[in-house]
């Protein structure tokens, strides 16, 4: 909390996909969704300026198409900002959410998953190439066929307020990760809210230096373009996000790289 009483470091809430809420929604919308871990969700903030906006969903969608993947469509998150702090606001993203479903040779759920992984770091390191005037606005909290991650420049009790799916009945989870956030050594941004794709962490990870340079050993060994760009400078918490996330979504030894890339295929 800040000098402002509704200024938050940030909080958020990962959960299941609401598979029962979002089919009924993305109905009324026409677009009838596959099963149930056969379609991704990518929870996506994107530049309020329309030109930098319209690049970045373009380069999603473009990673989609290479990777073999099904765009369903976009959906615009319904938000309620009234309660937010001004300094908040002034920065605050537009939130849309892309439905991507499996494409052919993608039988399984985990392999929809890599799938997802390659998109979201693919189409991240386009738009970061593209050198964009707001493009530093793009985020992509969550990109997964099992979860979905609301989060923001928002107290604990505004994240319920803020996201207005949050509201529905209809959206289940038999899990939530919960976090507010204190920072103590970056400033607030909409981003390094928490949790992260696969963690939230309060105090401080000593081994960021490490962290950094696993990453940049393992990239200089191996021309995946996923790996590209991972040691990006960020929150401690958010930079030790990113090797779990290659790790869960691989499930291979970090040692092994030409098996992630074969299994990333």
């Amino acid at each position: 909390m800040g000098w402002d009483p509704k200024l938050s470091d940030g909080a958020g809430l990962l959960i299941q996909i609401p598979d029962k809420f979002l089919r009924e929604i993305m109905a009324r919308q026409g677009l009838k969704l596959p099963p149930a871990g056969q379609y991704g969700v990518g929870i996506v903030f994107l530049p309020r300026d329309p030109a930098s906006r319209f690049a970045c969903e373009y380069e999603i969608e473009r990673a989609i198409k290479d990777e073999g993947q099904i765009l369903l469509g976009w959906r615009d998150v319904p938000v309620d900002n009234s309660d937010l702090a001004e300094p908040a606001k002034r920065i605050e993203p537009v939130i849309r959410q892309v439905f991507i479903g499996r494409g052919k040779g993608v039988t399984v759920t985990d392999a929809l998953e890599r799938k997802l992984y390659i998109i979201r770091k693919s189409s991240g390191h386009a738009i970061q190439a593209l050198k964009l005037a707001h493009g530093k606005e793009f985020y992509v909290p969550s990109m997964s066929a099992r979860t979905a991650c609301y989060k923001g420049m928002l107290l604990a009790h505004q994240v319920g307020q803020y996201y207005k799916d949050l509201q529905d009945a209809r959206v289940e989870s038999a899990l939530a990760l919960v976090h507010q956030r204190f920072s103590t050594n970056t400033f607030p941004s909409w981003d390094l809210a928490h949790p992260f794709r696969m963690i939230c962490h309060n105090g401080e990870i000593n081994t960021l230096r490490g962290n950094v340079n696993w990453i940049a050993l393992a990239r200089a060994r191996s021309r995946a373009r996923f790996l590209a760009g991972t040691s990006r400078k960020s929150g401690r918490s958010s930079t030790t996000d990113n090797p779990i996330q290659l790790r869960s979504t691989t499930r291979w030894s970090f040692w092994s790289w030409e098996g992630i890339q074969s299994r990333m295929r």
